[in-house]
């Protein structure tokens, strides 16, 4: 089997076995299924713990929000410039991040980000005006960018596509496990500890959110390996199989010439842009149950903080329905596309439908739990398309790419969002085009990628996975 000199694999010894080179071990079902619960078992629990820091910092500004507009002057669409340029930050430094994870390793990433946005969420809770909360938000976005799409590609060295789907809707729970959890532990906190310190309520919820990923970006140096190679809990043989299954699936597709260089070849790839739009409607579905959804219980006339946190984790919960049931749907039936659009189509409808029940709580939480659970139970699956098309070459700035054109959306969104709810006195409105983008979406999914090119890879992971 030949080896070549690559920092891609992330191994130890920065070796991965180039693809197409020779045929690995062959492994029965039942020693594969093996192979990846243990791999599994190893990884996500950390992981795991890891995106629900990252989550919960990353929206706990929508819950201060109920009692720091006050302190600092905020309006409702100040708010929304100030909860968008997070986005700015991460957009910008997005694709970078990646590039450099190639270089240096995962846990070396995941270690530099988690530090850096701990560190960045407990400055946020000393702010006294306007200006240094929209630096502090551009400089989380610039720290935190990169984490999800390096976990993204980081799970590629591990796990065959035809397993992918399972195992990034396990990662992926951990955002609406936050959402059940960031609602009753913010007002907990914002309650219980109101001038703790001598800060307000909104001032330690920061503080106390923020020290937790420092603590985690410690551990990843630890808890991390950077590839199977490096993986020391994983005999010789299981660290062959690994690796053999990730090559066999990537001598599938055919990597493009190199003479353009990578960016320039995913700037002319149309399916990258047809995927960043779907994942942009995706993204601007998820800013509203990020950054709005107390406000939205605030404008049915609900005014306690701790009945609007628990309020707030029913959308969350039923985002883990969506996920668990639409991703292993999506793996039992090794279909990708209809996964991701059918969900998105209803969603869309429910935050159109959202008008008509403006008044009526029971109706406006159905409506809300029903668009949670379609919208998010699309990112698992949506999230085994980019690397099913793109070549080994492309696939780490394709993953950051893509991401980054979502991320674009959740820059727009908020502040769309606050722009249109001062204008119109309802953010209803604002919801109807968050909701007509999601339909749009769900069309351009169907159209956009043709269903050949997964099924030519389902085929090629279906084969492998049966040898």
């Amino acid at each position: 089997m030949r080896v070549t000199r690559t920092r891609a694999a992330g191994a130890a010894s920065k070796e991965s076995c180039t693809p197409g080179r020779g045929v690995g071990p062959s492994a029965t079902k039942t020693e594969l299924d093996r192979l990846y619960r243990k791999i599994a078992l190893r990884l996500l629990p950390f992981l795991f713990v890891a995106y629900i820091v990252n989550s919960i910092d990353r929206v706990n500004i929508s819950f201060a929000k109920l009692r720091m507009m006050d302190d600092l002057g905020l309006s409702t669409a100040t708010y929304g410039l100030g909860a968008s340029l997070f986005f700015v930050g991460y957009v910008l430094f997005e694709v970078p991040s990646n590039l450099y994870m190639q270089r240096i390793g995962a846990r070396a990433t995941v270690m530099r980000i988690m530090i850096l946005w701990g560190l960045i969420t407990v400055a946020t809770g000393f702010v006294t005006a306007p200006t240094q909360l929209y630096i502090l938000r551009f400089l989380l976005g610039a720290a935190e960018a990169g984490f999800f799409p390096c976990i993204i590609l980081y799970l590629t060295y591990w796990f065959p596509a035809a397993r992918r789907g399972r195992i990034t809707s396990m990662f992926v729970l951990a955002v609406p496990t936050a959402g059940i959890l960031s609602g009753p532990l913010a007002t907990w906190i914002m309650n219980t500890f109101d001038g703790a310190h001598g800060l307000h309520g909104w001032q330690v919820l920061f503080v106390y959110e923020g020290i937790p990923a420092v603590l985690l970006g410690i551990l990843a140096w630890f808890l991390l390996p950077d590839g199977p190679t490096a993986a020391t809990w994983l005999t010789e043989r299981e660290r062959a199989v690994t690796i053999s299954a990730i090559e066999s699936e990537q001598a599938s597709r055919t990597a493009p010439a190199m003479s353009g260089g990578v960016f320039r070849q995913l700037l002319t790839d149309k399916r990258v842009y047809i995927a960043g739009f779907v994942f942009f409607a995706m993204y601007a579905g998820f800013n509203v149950f990020s950054y709005w959804t107390p406000t939205l219980l605030e404008g049915l006339g609900i005014d306690d903080l701790t009945t609007i946190g628990m309020l707030s984790t029913l959308p969350a919960i039923g985002a883990v329905i969506g996920m668990i049931v639409n991703g292993r749907s999506s793996d039992r039936r090794l279909e990708r596309r209809f996964h991701v659009a059918v969900p998105l189509l209803i969603a869309g409808i429910c935050f159109g439908a959202l008008l008509l029940t403006r008044s009526n709580v029971l109706l406006s939480m159905i409506l809300l739990t029903t668009a949670a659970t379609m919208c998010f139970g699309t990112l698992p699956v949506f999230w085994t398309v980019p690397p099913s098309y793109l070549s080994p070459v492309t696939a780490a700035v394709g993953i950051a790419l893509i991401s980054s054109i979502g991320g674009v959306a959740a820059f727009i969104t908020p502040n769309l969002i606050g722009q249109i709810t001062v204008a119109t006195g309802s953010i209803h409105n604002a919801l109807l085009v968050v909701g007509a983008l999601l339909i749009v979406a769900a069309v351009v999914m169907v159209k956009g990628i043709p269903a050949r090119v997964l099924q030519e890879h389902r085929a090629a992971s279906t084969t492998h996975t049966e040898s």
